[in-house]
């Protein structure tokens, strides 16, 4: 038996290749193909991921544009999410009761954050955004980026706007987070109006990041009042930053990471968790975002020994759009 990461879940399945008739990722086996709803995949197609004891998940994914990787000595495969980021379609998502298109009509913010980031003092400055411009048609969304959910929980408590925590990272690897703080603006229609940006709210680290909250608000403030949000179509094009390879796959080892964790087998997990830093050293979603689920206080020397890492390479460690910033 293998276990089987995707889309936000866990299950158990008979192998890396099930037998014919399982269905596969909620796909299902008719006589013209493989189908999910109205979609289907022509029998064609997926002969190629199909042997003659079953189906492969691995190469039925890579089919459906999703890539995966294999762990056959814990027996588990993680599968990313299929790669959409655009402007003009921010990714959709369902998360803790919450479904981004649902609030089609109304201008979003989405911010990013971690109880291990400075950035959680922030969040009662974001509510409080919420509270003055939801009469204008607009709504706060935050995304807390801890791997334990009782690490963020007490952070968001009190918070009117909603608050999700996305423990497995999907909806960081759909939006192609990399560090937090970062934010995403989505207007009414559902297109990025502004992509992933470092905001800040409050200037309690400005010393540390450099950034005017004030000019960030301020710029929000005039795209939720005016619709302006400081960028033509061409900029957010421009600057939507799109996973590569490397950065979807480093994903995939983090997410086994996270779940042997969890499981208590430590050693694998650290190997996942250097691959992963080897295919993106600049992202500190995973590298510093995993050292709670290893015993390695994130504030403490291990994160700084990171940070002075990446600052000798020249890596930033903030990314805020020129515009404003």
């Amino acid at each position: 038996m293998y276990t089987l990461l995707a889309d936000g879940r866990e299950e158990t399945i008979p192998g890396a290749v099930v037998p014919h008739g399982v269905p596969v990722l909620g796909w299902e086996r008719k006589p013209h193909g493989w189908c999910r709803g109205d979609a289907c995949v022509p029998a064609f197609r997926a002969a190629a991921a199909e042997t003659p004891s079953g189906v492969d998940v691995a190469a039925f994914a890579e089919l459906l544009g999703r890539m995966t990787v294999v762990d056959p000595d814990n027996r588990v495969i993680a599968v990313g999410e299929t790669q959409d980021l655009t402007p003009d379609d921010a990714p959709d998502f369902t998360l803790d009761g919450l479904t981004l298109r649902d609030l089609r009509g109304t201008k979003v913010a989405l911010v990013f954050w971690a109880s291990w980031c400075g950035c959680r003092y922030d969040l009662t400055a974001w509510d409080g955004l919420h509270r003055e411009l939801s009469p204008d048609g607009f709504t706060v969304i935050s995304v807390s980026l801890d791997r334990d959910r009782a690490d963020a929980a007490p952070w968001i408590a009190d918070l009117t706007h909603p608050a999700l925590i996305d423990a497995d990272g999907t909806i960081a690897e759909r939006y192609n987070v990399i560090n937090v703080p970062t934010v995403v603006w989505i207007d009414e229609s559902g297109r990025i109006a502004r992509p992933q940006d470092t905001m800040t709210a409050t200037d309690t680290f400005r010393e540390l990041n450099g950034l005017s909250s004030e000019a960030a608000t301020a710029a929000l403030r005039s795209w939720v009042r005016t619709g302006d949000p400081g960028l033509t179509r061409d900029s957010v094009r421009a600057h939507l930053r799109v996973p590569t390879p490397d950065e979807r796959r480093a994903r995939l080892h983090a997410r086994l990471a996270t779940w042997l964790f969890r499981q208590s087998r430590t050693a694998s997990a650290r190997d996942h968790l250097a691959t992963a830093a080897l295919l993106a050293p600049h992202d500190l979603a995973i590298r510093r975002g995993l050292m709670p689920l290893d015993g390695v206080d994130p504030f403490g020397d291990a994160y700084f020994k990171l940070r002075t890492e990446l600052e000798t390479s020249g890596t930033p460690l903030y990314r805020p759009l020129p515009d404003w910033s």
